[in-house]
């Protein structure tokens, strides 16, 4: 069930009282949920949202709990040994009780399940988003999706899917009620228009010559994100004047490291690391290529949308949700000489990529512009909170 008109009829400044809303999280390391909590601290406050996070995990030495309280939002841990330590269940209520939030919003099964037991004991709703597509998962898996799947089912006033994709998978798998199932897609806060000279500065810095392209890669190194598929696209691509540029980290780097190395690749494909500043990065991009097998709705491409730089993609998940059939080239997971194949006709034509460069941008404004999405999150948190007698 997308969120329709009566969802986003939320008025666009803060109203006199805010949203008290309480994100539960297994932890703030690196990864598209976490991230997707300090893109919504960027637009929260205007939307009438007041923020805090509670992680299940130690905060440790990651970025993100500092960013989040550097735009005001309470961050604090339960401090488990585990993501399914229950005692996470009693200090959740614990810390909570003192000043409780006016909603409970969960992130990921492990959040779902402390989210169920502390928000009746609170006397608060509780709301659920749905950031994954699990479906290669074991015997051991399933039994923890399921978990979640029935904590959402008997506590959620909501269950949000950040794509239909999504929706469609969870309605299939598990037995939900499809009217509390909603679609709300996730946002970015508008980029600041990225300058010539930073355009020139982010190629220079990458060693595009002029007249080169440069197709960029913003993702995790890990299992599943099409990495080797790209490595063997770039292999195919020789004869074409592009530098492949993949940002990101995680435990398959230094195999990919290596991979580059042996198969002679150094000269075309560059690791630029960690990126916090992702825009500016694909303002400097020609095109953005996303390989991965399995993703729900990657914000990578949102930016890329946003930055107005055309895609090419696997159509998988919710990536068709995001890219359209106008502001890319969907290929099938998997299947790298359709991807080199793909990103060879994207190269060779300037026309179709400034064609859908500019659909690229419409795109982002009408679907994926953060003001938008809080307060479409703002309108659903107003709809439950009338639906519960006595709460804030």
């Amino acid at each position: 069930m997308p969120v329709g008109p009566m969802l986003v009829s939320a008025t666009t400044e803060a109203a006199a009282k805010p949203v008290r809303v309480c994100h539960l999280i297994h932890e703030l390391g690196p990864g598209g949920a976490e991230h997707v909590l300090v893109d919504l601290a960027r637009v929260a406050p205007p939307a009438g949202i007041e923020m805090r996070v509670l992680s299940l995990m130690p905060l440790g030495a990651h970025r993100y709990p500092q960013m989040l309280r550097n735009l005001g939002v309470r961050v604090d841990s339960l401090e488990l040994a585990s993501r399914w330590d229950p005692r996470g269940l009693r200090r959740a209520v614990r810390l909570l009780r003192g000043d409780p939030p006016d909603l409970l919003h969960s992130h990921l099964k492990h959040a779902d399940l402390v989210a169920a037991y502390a928000a009746p004991r609170l006397g608060i709703p509780m709301v659920s988003t749905l950031h994954l597509i699990e479906d290669e998962v074991g015997m051991v898996g399933r039994f923890k999706r399921s978990l979640g799947a029935r904590a959402r089912r008997r506590r959620a006033a909501r269950t949000i899917a950040v794509s239909d994709a999504v929706r469609d998978w969870y309605l299939d798998c598990f037995a939900a009620d499809p009217t509390g199932v909603v679609t709300i897609r996730n946002g970015i806060p508008a980029p600041e228009p990225v300058t010539a000279g930073g355009r020139k500065a982010g190629r220079d810095e990458f060693g595009v010559a002029d007249g080169d392209l440069l197709a960029a890669t913003v993702a995790i190194f890990r299992a599943g994100k099409g990495h080797d598929d790209l490595l063997a696209a770039a292999a195919r691509l020789g004869d074409v004047p592009i530098r492949f540029v993949l940002a990101g980290s995680g435990p398959e780097e230094e195999r990919l490291r290596g991979r580059v190395l042996t198969e002679g690749l150094e000269g075309r494909v560059v690791f630029a690391g960690f990126r916090e500043d992702v825009s500016g990065l694909l303002g400097a991009a020609d095109l953005v290529v996303h390989p991965s097998h399995a993703d729900a709705l990657p914000t990578a491409l949102i930016h890329a949308l946003a930055a107005g730089v055309p895609a090419v993609a696997t159509q998988v998940g919710g990536i068709a949700e995001i890219v359209g059939e106008e502001a890319g080239i969907l290929v099938p997971a998997g299947d790298p000489a359709a991807l080199a194949e793909a990103v060879r006709r994207m190269a060779e034509d300037a026309g179709q990529r400034q064609r859908m460069g500019e659909a690229a941008r419409a795109r982002f404004a009408a679907h994926f512009e953060g003001a938008a999405w809080a307060r479409r999150l703002r309108a659903l948190y107003e709809e439950i909170l009338a639906e519960e007698p006595g709460s804030a």
